[in-house]
């Protein structure tokens, strides 16, 4: 079977929480502290969050061999969910997500924002390279400093 990307639906659920509760804490953890991490999962990839984004059209998948690879998630022209499965990265498949994401956007979208961790530079690099300069940086509530969100912005009407 081949990689397929595409539009979340309601039977993708079960497979988006666990590859968030499989994925997400050792992902963050060393960027984060595992508290926060975990928090991350608790608040982002529960069952009744991820049922409102699907059912709302605003996650795509990427699928290989009925196995959920990699999640991405929006709300309207922001970007804030975009993972792949470690044995999976640096293989063209980030772009994937992001483009069917930009792709779910309404006509007349003139510009997406993407937002992540100071502390997740891997994630500052990819966008970077996708096209995504740094907007601003809102510091974290805690004060710590790998909890700041960066903030990015592209350009859909160049």
């Amino acid at each position: 079977m081949e990689l397929l990307v595409r539009t979340a639906d309601s039977g993708d659920v079960e497979a988006i929480c666990q590859f968030g509760e499989t994925y997400i804490p050792p992902h963050y953890a060393s960027l984060i502290g595992a508290e926060a991490a975990e928090a991350q999962v608790r608040s982002w990839w529960n069952k009744a969050h991820i049922e409102a984004a699907v059912a709302a059209g605003l996650m795509v998948v990427a699928v290989d061999n009925h196995q959920v690879i990699g999640v991405g998630q929006r709300a309207e022209n922001v970007i804030y969910k975009l993972y792949t499965h470690p044995a999976h990265r640096s293989r063209g498949l980030g772009p994937r997500l992001l483009a069917a994401l930009v792709g779910q956007l309404p006509a007349g979208t003139d510009r997406v924002c993407i937002e992540h961790f100071a502390a997740n530079e891997r994630a500052g690099a990819f966008y970077e390279r996708e096209g995504f300069p740094v907007e601003r940086i809102e510091p974290s509530p805690t004060g710590n400093p790998a909890l700041a969100i960066v903030w990015r912005a592209r350009s859909l009407t160049d």
